[in-house]
């Protein structure tokens, strides 16, 4: 539980610090909203960081062999 914990507030700062970079308002992220709500569904945002997952997953799994 407290791995889970430990790890949960890693991605949060990470995500905090690529948004203080400015990596969460990419082409391709949408957002709408009214007066008062706003939706935000960042797709680009979503491949980038899949792309770059998948690099290191297969760097590492090239590494180990």
């Amino acid at each position: 539980m407290i791995l889970f914990g430990a790890v949960l507030a890693a991605v949060g700062a990470v995500f905090y610090v690529l948004g203080r970079l400015g990596i969460g308002r990419l082409p391709g992220d949408v957002t709408f909203g009214g007066r008062n709500w706003r939706v935000y569904i960042p797709i680009g945002t979503c491949i980038l960081l899949s792309i770059i997952v998948t690099l290191a997953i297969w760097l590492l799994c090239r590494a180990r062999r």
